[in-house]
């Protein structure tokens, strides 16, 4: 700056007798011989000789005191104690109008602005802060950004097929290309394990990392290249690189989004979970892997490297069971040895380690699927059903077929062998209140799991591809975790195919083919329930594994699930299961009836007797359209 300074004393005083060339002892004679920062921000900006003069000018005017009366003195008026670009043409080395130009590095990039852009020449001259602080070795991230960007760290690690692709990121990064410099797109997994992928690779690049979301563009094409300028200059002066992160959007939001990205010319990755459709080039496309079992059970074993007390038929179980990301098994991991004691980390408790990290898996992968279905928490047990042997050693075959997945497919390797179709799928067909949901639920709970109770009437739509998208955001969600799925109410998907005569009836054989595929490749397992198995194509009913039909209850089953729906400790007064069963109503419509009974006795402040039956039963009857026949309650009161 004390260059600049001079030469603004030899303007005022009129010794500056050729501009053109600095005195020897000018740091402007080498933009090498200039500090690092300044260096930096002359080499990275393209700035001439002038332009970089301008920049210390404006600087000194914030550092140095003396500068505002030497710039009075220069411009020869009392008031204008500040640097102007007509005192800069005036003064400066190599003075030429184009530095002015709003195309021109200095106001392009925003280095300095101006108080007024009405009087280009005469109004003050400022240092953008931001710039100043670059100059004085204070980097940080400009103030204009703060909530719109976040930084993204690296992991201390990441699985070894992750890191293969940060190693793919970081060379698109670096190499760039005509059509798309600098630029990648990561597609696939979830968007943390994107994130971390893209850290690690603009880490090993010596850049650090941002991100954006991408519905936060905006959709102003003004204010968008202003922001795309702002934030190339930060990528420079910082440097880094920006994750644009992309979501649901719509129209206007990806048409924003596309701009943006083609404007970029600094590093950038576009994070979505598919590629997204643009006639702009996006740069080389890196997909995140799947890890395989192998891989999976390293980050398992890593992330519970703290709790000893698992073996390694335990971390096994957990992989077999659980597809979580690598950051979510290490919240897992962390849970859990928050959890367990000092002394029972040591004294090797297994059981309860075991069981602490299956829960915890619970918990993590859940997370997402409530706003897909309704979950139920799994109570019952084999003991509340009262279905035939045959019903039942179905169920229990299918329970073995999930347990013992691990040991048959792998160990056994017929994986290998049958490579697809390996998803345990099953059909429940049988009238409302028979049972399927609640033989759903007791094998939740024998395996486990979560269960979710997806209503397919709420997922299918009228809009071609929608129905495939929503049960994609379902399969996705539950893959995690191996949750037991449940479709609700298959007839408003499944039926006799019919033929096609239009697009419409061709969509709707794909939904179906669609979610048969996913139910097939599911690692889980998937449940479809109907009350219409006769309405079912076969073709269809061929590529499920079993199919459990849930008959209506004799009057033998009734008496059974009246015997077992009224607790112990209800007080009853004349209260006979075998006349009870006489009522033709299925497992549901007996536990409504037992229960508005017992609030009808319970109103009364008396116990539980036949006539609170009866009214309960004819209010359930009522809502079924029936009427109560003189054989069915006789005898009752």
């Amino acid at each position: 700056m004390a260059s600049v300074l001079a030469r603004i004393d030899a303007h005022a005083q009129h010794t500056d007798g050729d501009r053109t060339r600095p005195p020897a002892d000018d740091a402007s004679q080498g933009a090498a011989t200039g500090p690092a920062a300044l260096t930096a921000l002359v080499s990275c900006f393209g700035l001439s000789a002038f332009e970089r003069e301008v920049v210390l000018l404006a600087a000194a005017a914030e550092l140095d005191p003396t500068t505002g009366p030497r710039c009075a003195a220069a411009s020869g008026d009392p008031a204008r104690t500040h640097p102007t670009f007509s005192l800069a043409l005036a003064a400066l080395t190599e003075p030429h109008w184009s530095a002015l130009t709003p195309v021109a590095p200095l106001r392009h990039w925003r280095l300095v602005e101006l108080d007024d852009e009405t009087r280009l020449t005469s109004c003050r001259l400022r240092l953008d802060e931001r710039i100043l602080h670059f100059l004085l070795g204070s980097p940080y991230l400009d103030a204009r950004l703060h909530g719109l960007l976040r930084r993204t760290t690296a992991p201390a690690d990441l699985p070894p097929s992750y890191e293969r692709a940060a190693r793919r990121v970081a060379a698109a990064l670096a190499g760039g290309g005509p059509y798309a410099p600098l630029r990648v797109e990561l597609v696939g997994g979830d968007l943390r394990s994107r994130a971390d992928i893209a850290a690690v690779a603009a880490h090993g690049s010596g850049l650090g990392l941002y991100a954006l979301a991408a519905a936060d563009l905006p959709t102003d094409p003004a204010e968008r290249d202003r922001l795309a300028r702002l934030w190339q200059r930060e990528a420079v002066l910082l440097p880094a690189a920006l994750l644009v992160e992309v979501d649901e959007l719509d129209r206007e939001q990806a048409v924003a989004m596309d701009a943006f990205v083609a404007s970029a010319g600094v590093p950038l990755v576009v994070s979505s979970l598919d590629p997204r459709p643009s006639a702009r080039p996006r740069g080389e496309r890196v997909s995140v892997p799947a890890l395989d079992a192998e891989e999976q059970l390293g980050v398992w074993a890593d992330a519970f490297r703290d709790v000893p007390a698992l073996s390694e038929h335990d971390l096994r179980e957990l992989v077999e069971q659980f597809s979580l990301p690598p950051h979510l098994v290490r919240s897992v991991g962390a849970a859990v040895a928050g959890e367990l004691s000092g002394g029972e980390l040591a004294g090797g408790n297994g059981s309860d380690a075991a069981g602490l990290a299956w829960r915890a898996g619970l918990a993590e992968a859940r997370t997402g699927m409530d706003e897909l279905g309704r979950r139920i928490e799994p109570d019952a047990s084999w003991d509340d059903l009262v279905l035939a042997e045959r019903q039942l050693r179905i169920l229990r075959e299918i329970v073995a077929h999930v347990r013992q997945r691990a040991t048959v497919y792998q160990e056994w390797g017929f994986e290998a062998t049958l490579r697809r179709g390996l998803g345990v799928t099953a059909l429940f067909a049988g009238g409302s209140g028979t049972g399927k949901t609640l033989a759903a639920e007791v094998m939740a709970r024998e395996l486990g799991l979560d269960l979710f109770v997806i209503d397919l009437s709420q997922v299918v739509s009228k809009y071609i591809g929608e129905t495939e998208k929503n049960l994609r955001r379902v399969f996705d969600a539950a893959e995690r975790g191996g949750a037991l799925l449940l479709f609700d109410e298959a007839d408003a998907l499944f039926g006799k195919r019919s033929e096609v005569k239009d697009s419409h009836d061709r969509y709707a054989n794909l939904e179906v083919s669609y979610l048969l595929m996913r139910m097939e490749a599911y690692r889980g397992l998937a449940v479809l329930t109907t009350n219409m198995k006769q309405a079912l194509d076969t073709a269809f009913l061929r590529r499920i594994r079993f199919v459990v039909d849930f008959p209506f209850p004799g009057e033998a089953e009734r008496a059974e699930i009246w015997r077992r729906v009224l607790p112990a400790r209800a007080p009853t007064k004349g209260i006979d299961p075998a006349q009870l069963a006489r009522l033709t109503v299925a497992g549901g419509s007996i536990r409504n009836i037992a229960l508005s009974g017992a609030f009808l006795a319970a109103e009364e402040g008396g116990r539980l007797q036949m006539r609170h039956m009866l009214e309960a039963a004819r209010t359930e009857y009522l809502k079924l359209d029936r009427s109560l026949t003189p054989s069915e309650v006789d005898g009752w009161v």
